[in-house]
This record gives C-alpha cells, structure tokens and sequence, in this order.
C-alpha cells in the first residue's frame, strides 16, 4: 500500500478500482473481504470495510448476502470513464491552457505529443 497521505479507505478503493480496470478483478468477480483486506494491509478492519462501503455506495460493487461484495456488470467502463475526465482535468485542461499561453498552436500540440515516446 502506498501511503500518499491520503486516508487508507481511499486508498483501499482505489487499490481495488485499479484492479477493476486492469482486469485482475473481472466483473462479477469476487472481491476481497474486508478482513482479507485488514490482514493483508495490517490496517483495522473498520477502514477496509469505509474503502469497499465507498465502492457499494457508489455502484462499483454490490453484495451477496453472506458471501461477499462482488464487481457490478459495467462498473469497469465507469470507472474508465470516470478517471478519463479526471485525467482531462488534471492534465489535459493544464496542457492545453498552458500551451495558449505559450501561443502553441493544438496542431504543434498533437505533432509533440506524437513525438513523445510512450513506454509500457
């Protein structure tokens, strides 16, 4: 777990989004339970069970009874779509607001952004 100063559920939920994304956690699959969570990061079970309860709440899981919480069909494309728009305003809006300033045209923008070298 990284521990960026964020509060550990949040950090527990997005543990388990980017999981969701990545593929590692399929739809309709399983998560893990909030004492294998708890154990596992050595944190109270409490907080790993607010970081699963902020993904109940907002449709990313769902739950069986007496089973366990499960990943909601759809929720890999939220939350694609949902980091997408954060990733716009976080980096794109900037970008793009910055190279007005420096008069770049989006043409030169697009031609930079081609040259630069992804690696994966």
């Amino acid at each position: 777990m990284i521990d960026d100063g964020r509060p550990l559920f949040q950090q527990i939920a997005d543990q388990i989004e980017s999981s969701i994304i990545d593929g590692s956690l399929p739809e309709d699959g399983q998560v893990p339970s909030t004492n294998e969570l708890a154990a596992f990061h050595r944190i109270n079970p409490a907080t790993a069970a607010k970081g699963l309860n902020q993904l109940f709440a907002a449709g990313i899981l769902y739950k069986k009874r007496g089973i366990g919480m499960f990943v909601t069909v759809g929720a890999r494309n939220a939350l694609r779509f949902r980091r997408r728009e954060a990733f716009a305003r976080q980096y794109i809006e900037p970008l793009v607001a910055e190279a007005d300033r420096l008069q770049i045209s989006l043409d030169e923008l697009k031609s930079m952004l081609n040259d630069t070298k992804v690696t994966q």
